[in-house]
């Protein structure tokens, strides 16, 4: 186990094994990048005074049978929650045990949601009919203001005297909103010059019906970004052994847990897809805020084999990008380079990492609750 894992503890030497360690396991020598230029920072900052200097952990290994992602990743992590990186990482082991997780990428769109308003209900319907003849103009118009968006549709939702219009962008490397609210503004703007209607009317290039931000029934059900899917069979003797719990009890426990999230009205159904979202979204450079609508994944046990538990987790939204705002800070894009996150793909690969951690931590959390280690583990990593 001591090889497989990073080394511990927290004196210098110790950051220096591990160090060693990652770079023994994947060639990839990960020394701190330093700050960046100030002239670097437009486009990601206004108002720069400084840099916040968060401590950066790596977890791992995570063995992934993906769309994108496949073999062996070391995974880095920005948190300051003591025992989410041990915690990662007992997943992570427990994972790869029993020959690791699968994940598929299920699709990548994500969208931005104009409001235009009409005097009369009346005039929805024509409207409607107009979009629909005119799309390919209107496509022609959103797509000149971007290299790598693609407007795949809009989808149209007539509401009292007025119509909601959610543009749907595929976006390539980047997450895209700011790519997605631009493109959608020049398309608004086309509609606006060229839609003839015999009373005025009017438009806003945001009805907040796209959940940008918020968390919402819509991304859980249609998805928002990218959409990934994510599975796991963890041998009865792994779970035992690392977790020190069967597959029945972990089960049953689970399902109290679910209990739980029903009569509170959580959204989505986990217990911190929060967590592994927000500490890898901090080490790749990601917009951290998306953490609010992607965190409604929803996670599912069975037992299989009488001993056997099978874990899933269904994440419709991962809003990340490897190109553009935060990805282009120094150490942010040597985190990528470590998880190999760059070129084609790479978005999509860096969502299933995500997802793939996301489900490990859940696996890993569910134990400590159910043997009643949780308390124990916060008082001992938890605290100085």
């Amino acid at each position: 186990m001591s090889a497989t894992l990073p080394p511990r503890g927290y004196k210098k030497e110790d950051t220096e094994k591990r160090k060693k360690w990652l770079e023994d396991k994947t060639g990839f020598h990960l020394n701190e990048a330093g700050p960046d230029n100030p002239d670097e920072l437009r486009g990601i900052i206004e108002n720069h005074v400084g840099f916040m200097h968060l401590p950066m952990a790596v977890t791992g290994p995570l063995l992934i049978d993906g769309s994108y992602a496949t073999g062996e990743y070391y995974v880095p992590l920005c948190t300051l929650e003591g025992t989410l990186t041990m915690s990662m990482t007992r997943g992570l082991f427990l994972t790869h045990l029993s020959g690791g997780i699968k994940t598929r990428h299920i699709k990548q769109e994500i969208s931005r949601s104009p409001i235009f308003i009409f005097n009369d209900i009346d005039k929805s319907k024509p409207f409607l009919e107009w979009v629909d003849t005119n799309f390919e103009s209107i496509k022609r118009e959103a797509e000149s203001t971007t290299k790598h968006g693609k407007l795949l549709r809009i989808d149209k939702y007539p509401s009292q005297n007025s119509v909601i219009l959610d543009f749907v962008f595929s976006t390539g490397e980047a997450a895209g909103q700011n790519m997605v609210t631009i493109a959608t503004h020049k398309g608004c703007n086309y509609i606006k010059e060229n839609y003839k209607c015999d009373a005025a009317f009017r438009y806003f290039i945001e009805s907040n019906f796209n959940g940008d931000k918020n968390p919402a029934y819509k991304s859980l059900l249609l998805g928002r970004s990218h959409y990934v899917i994510g599975s796991a069979l963890i041998e009865g003797k792994y779970l035992r052994r690392v977790l020190r719990v069967n597959a029945k009890q972990y089960f049953d426990g689970w399902r109290q847990c679910t209990r739980g999230s029903q009569e509170a009205g959580i959204f989505g159904m986990n217990m911190h897809v929060a967590n592994a979202l927000t500490a890898i979204y901090l080490a790749t450079g990601q917009d951290a805020a998306s953490v609010v609508e992607n965190s409604g994944g929803i996670v599912s046990y069975e037992v299989r084999n009488n001993e056997d538990l099978y874990a899933t987790i269904t994440m419709p939204s991962i809003t990340v990008g490897t190109v553009g705002g935060g990805t282009r800070l120094k150490q942010a894009r040597k985190n990528l380079e470590l998880l190999g996150c760059t070129g084609k793909d790479s978005s999509r690969k860096l969502a299933e990492i995500v997802c793939a951690c996301a489900l490990a931590l859940e696996l890993s959390l569910g134990g400590a609750i159910i043997t009643d280690e949780f308390a124990s583990a916060h008082a001992r990593y938890g605290r100085k």
